[in-house]
């Protein structure tokens, strides 16, 4: 190897060293973070439930814990974890740079979760309910058979229990070293959905940063009404797979869930301090315990009755 080749794999090992330690562990051990401004502190992004005071942006955060999902969601912070089936691991034997069974383990350490999906219940505005969300550290909450057996779980507690179903969504989609047993749970969630809305019970979608793939493809973009936080990514095929199909430039904003509000995709952007009353507000009104609303629905069903009696 002469001088000129020594010298560029030197700086490659330099780059690559430099960017490891930067990544793996500097970062996940440092009291900042990088924005909009560049470093932020995230003692300050936790006092605003982890989005940022400059430019809004909503940062991922876990299902449960302090400074989670559910703690956020639940009235005074109060839920209580619901237990789901643990199927079998690796039932293909799939083996890629590792074996996924030493990826699940190590996944699992990583999060102290069995699955990435986690299920709870408790009240949003004093109104019971049972919710799902999931932690995108756990293999970018990609959905295998835990995944659908917590979601199927969750489903059918909502409807014993008589309580709309409220998941928060996010992933890349189907576990790809499950195969057909990823694929599967597509359909499986699907008739999940269409069981509780069978049972006419509410099902609301709160839409996070990232969802997409074999997500969006099925439970995803069933709900009754769906929610999304602000500029959440929410697509099926990444956007410069389609930008690469189509031979054509896509519009700013492209799979951004502004840009979906805009199309008539999604319904509401809510800013995430904002969802529990937002949630409370359509529940309400979805199972008819606004007194307001009923009072009104009341009136007016009066006065078409006596204007039907006049004629």
């Amino acid at each position: 190897m002469n001088w000129i080749n020594r010298i560029i794999e030197a700086g490659k090992n330099i780059k690559q060293n430099f960017h490891e330690r930067a990544t793996k562990a500097d970062i996940a051990k440092s009291d900042w973070v990088a924005c909009c401004k560049g470093p932020v502190e995230k003692k300050v992004l936790k006092q605003n439930q982890w989005v940022c005071i400059h430019c809004s942006k909503h940062f991922r955060i876990k299902p449960t814990g302090e400074d989670s999902r559910f703690q956020y969601t639940f009235d005074n912070g109060l839920y209580e974890i619901i237990d789901t089936p643990k199927p079998q691991d690796d039932l293909l034997g799939f083996h890629d740079t590792k074996p996924y069974k030493q990826r699940l383990k190590e996944a699992r350490k990583k999060t102290g979760l069995h699955c990435s999906m986690v299920v709870a219940t408790g009240n949003v505005k004093n109104i019971p309910i049972t919710a799902v969300a999931s932690d995108f550290d756990f293999l970018g909450a990609s959905i295998e058979a835990a995944e659908g057996e917590a979601f199927l779980a969750a489903a059918d507690h909502a409807i014993q229990n008589r309580q709309p179903l409220v998941i928060f969504t996010s992933g890349g989609g189907m576990r790809m070293q499950g195969g057909m047993i990823s694929l599967n749970q597509m359909p499986r969630t699907t008739l999940a959905v269409n069981e509780i809305k069978r049972n006419g019970l509410p099902y609301i979608v709160v839409l996070c940063d990232p969802t997409a793939g074999g997500i969006t493809a099925s439970y995803a973009m069933l709900g009754d009404i769906h929610i999304a936080e602000p500029n959440a990514t929410v697509a099926f095929a990444g956007a410069r797979v389609i930008q690469g199909t189509v031979k054509e430039s896509l519009p700013i904003g492209f799979q951004k869930s502004e840009y979906l509000v805009d199309k008539g995709q999604i319904d509401l952007v809510v800013q995430r301090k904002d969802i529990p009353e937002k949630l409370g507000t359509l529940l309400s009104i979805l199972l008819k315990k606004n007194s307001d609303i009923s009072s009104e629905q009341n009136e007016t069903a009066e006065l078409s009755i006596q204007t039907r009696e006049a004629s």
